[in-house]
Parts: structure tokens; sequence; C-alpha cells
């Protein structure tokens, strides 16, 4: 393996990697890799960030309550 890194870690951030090693049956720092490899393939990989909805908030309906009402949704998909 390359090279090794010391982190300090919060008291959420270990019980999170405890339940993470228990769950996945992997050491500690396959976790620690995997969550950076996650990470660098969201951020820097082609060095485009997340995908991301094409016009989220763009665009205005006009109806304050359009998400949130039921009303507007009867029949939808129908």
């Amino acid at each position: 393996m390359g090279s090794s890194i010391q982190a300090r870690l919060d008291q959420q951030s270990e019980k999170t990697l405890k339940r993470l090693v228990g769950r996945l049956g992997w050491s500690p720092s396959r976790v620690v890799r995997e969550g950076l490899r996650l990470l660098a393939a969201c951020h820097l990989a082609t060095g485009k960030s997340c995908r991301k909805v094409i016009g989220l908030g763009q665009f205005d309906s006009g109806t304050a309550d359009l998400g949130s009402n039921k009303a507007h949704l009867e029949g939808f998909g129908r």
C-alpha cells in the first residue's frame, strides 16, 4: 500500500466508522479508502461536480403550493 494517514474523528464519525466496519465486514482503512474514492468520483472525475437537475429553480409555475397540494396532482400519471 502507498502511504498512511492519521485522522482525528469526533464521536459521531467514530460510531459511523464502527457501524460500517461491522455491516460491511471491511477494515477501517478500506472504509476510508472507499469513502475517498466516492468523493473523488463525485468531485474530481472529469473536472465536473455531481450530476444536477438541469433547470432546477429556473421556472416558476405561478402556483405557490404546486409540490405540496395533492389537488394539483389529481389524475397525474394516468
